[in-house]
């Protein structure tokens, strides 16, 4: 099989390997099925997608929809990036599926207006799949309603005609949309866990999230969490695009 392409923007150690090991697990993949490119740590390769089976984007501490003169040199960069790699992919409908900045990353590349309107703090959400949901692929095998976590600043408040809408939760009327036909963002964690959303927590504590000191509220939160469902999407992903 060709492997996939994790594009990771992580720079705290231990959240960049624990979300790796994420992937891994809810997309039922070997290490060597998954090729992890990490953007934020240096130079950035020349990719040929044909090597690949599908692209998926991580999740990032950065937001797109910040003013530029506020982003650093490497988020610009990161950013540059993307967007290259994103005008092929779109041009090709090559299989991708961003989770959390994938929002940010393919929504302002398709010129979804994305802002601070509907962040959500750290923690399970119920996500509600859109008749377009109930009947896309990529959704196969999942409830109508389901738990999953998010935690981000930035999220879609308006997206193009030609997005299709195929998820949302009350606080967020964007929780998945997909372009053409092979084009997935996702704004909840489709790889997370309890355990791996305890890592992040630990990890983001004093980035914005959440007050600091409501730190072991947020925890309590996450462990109470009944949430089973969303690595669904990352099976299928697998299972509808690996290529031999």
């Amino acid at each position: 099989m060709k492997p996939f392409l994790l594009l990771a923007t992580r720079a705290e150690e231990a959240a960049a390997d624990d979300e790796y090991l994420a992937f891994l697990r809810a997309g039922a993949l070997t290490a060597g099925e998954l090729v992890r490119i990490r953007l934020e740590a240096g130079s950035l390769p020349e990719l040929d997608l044909a090597e690949f089976s599908g692209v998926i984007v991580g999740g990032s501490p950065f937001n797109s929809s910040d003013p530029a003169d506020g982003k650093s040199a490497v988020q610009l960069r990161v950013e540059a990036y993307l967007t290259g790699l994103l005008d092929e992919i779109v041009r090709q409908d090559f299989p991708f599926l961003g989770a959390c900045y994938g929002v940010g990353t393919l929504g302002t590349h398709q010129g979804a207006r994305v802002d601070r309107l509907f962040g959500e703090p750290i923690g399970p959400v119920q996500i509600t799949l859109t008749e377009d949901g109930v009947r896309d692929p990529m959704l196969h095998g999942l409830p109508r309603a389901f738990q999953a976590f998010v935690g981000h600043k930035e999220a879609c408040s308006a997206l193009p005609a030609h997005a299709t809408l195929l998820a949302s939760s009350a606080t967020c009327p964007v929780q998945m949309f997909r372009i053409k036909h092979n084009l997935y963002a996702t704004q909840f964690h489709p790889e997370l866990d309890v355990a791996g959303l305890l890592t992040r927590i630990d990890a983001y504590r004093n980035a914005g999230y959440f007050p600091p000191d409501q730190v072991e509220q947020v925890r309590a939160t996450a462990r109470s969490a009944a949430v089973d469902q969303p690595g669904a999407i990352l099976r299928n992903f697998v299972q509808r695009y690996r290529r031999p």
